[in-house]
């Protein structure tokens, strides 16, 4: 069963991952997608795909949440859509992870001081052509967020526990680039959380309930 009080989660998160960078971040041409899943993985066949990093902000309140954003409808890509923060990997960022902390402190104001980092997940090829590596934090609460109207329309939390819990977890066909996608979803209320952000959750969810699938990493 996954933790949920977020000192057992961190410690969970912190066994089955690391800070290490996933070898397939160096191969953007590779088979993506959740490993040992049915859901639909991705093979890039076209030009290498952009490096990509999103935060995983795991907020540590007496019941845990997720800290997730609503883009911009202005935005060339995804917009609209509910995501992470995050954003592309800019060649002064040097890692992921110093990516994915620039971008939360630019699109929500999340100060990076609040934040720990606890392990990456696998990357993961999104239909727009990025390669994108989740990193999973800790954040202490006491943040004030400032949204960047440019390129995030709203943030808000949902609870951990609703987002490791399988049973949430929808398994959908749509038509997407011209062909039938399975893709996942986890309605919360009036939020419609779907694509690639619940397919890292799922992954999240799955390395955790299964030690299996933290192999090739």
């Amino acid at each position: 069963m996954i933790p949920r009080d977020a000192a057992a989660f961190a410690q969970a998160v912190s066994r089955r991952l690391t800070l290490d960078l996933p070898t397939r971040i160096h191969d953007p041409f590779a088979l993506l997608g959740v490993p040992g899943d049915a859901g639909d993985h991705t093979i890039n066949e076209g030009a290498p795909a952009k490096p990509a990093a999103v935060l995983i902000p795991v907020v540590a309140r007496p019941e845990p949440t997720v800290l997730l954003t609503l883009r911009s409808s202005a935005l060339p890509s995804h917009s609209g859509q509910i995501a992470f923060p995050g954003g592309k990997i800019d060649p002064g960022d040097g890692t992921p992870l110093a990516a994915a902390l620039r971008e939360a402190e630019e699109e929500v104001g999340l100060d990076r001081r609040f934040v720990q980092p606890l392990g990456y997940l696998l990357p993961f090829l999104s239909r727009t052509g990025y390669l994108i590596t989740p990193v999973v934090g800790m954040v202490e609460p006491g943040f004030e967020l400032t949204i960047n109207p440019s390129e995030v329309t709203d943030a808000f939390e949902v609870p951990l526990a609703f987002l490791m819990d399988e049973r949430n977890h929808q398994r959908q066909t749509r038509h997407l680039n011209g062909r039938d996608r399975v893709v996942f979803a986890m309605p919360y209320g009036e939020r419609y959380i779907w694509g690639i952000t619940a397919t890292i959750l799922r992954d999240l969810w799955q390395r955790l309930a299964d030690p299996v699938a933290v192999e090739g990493a």
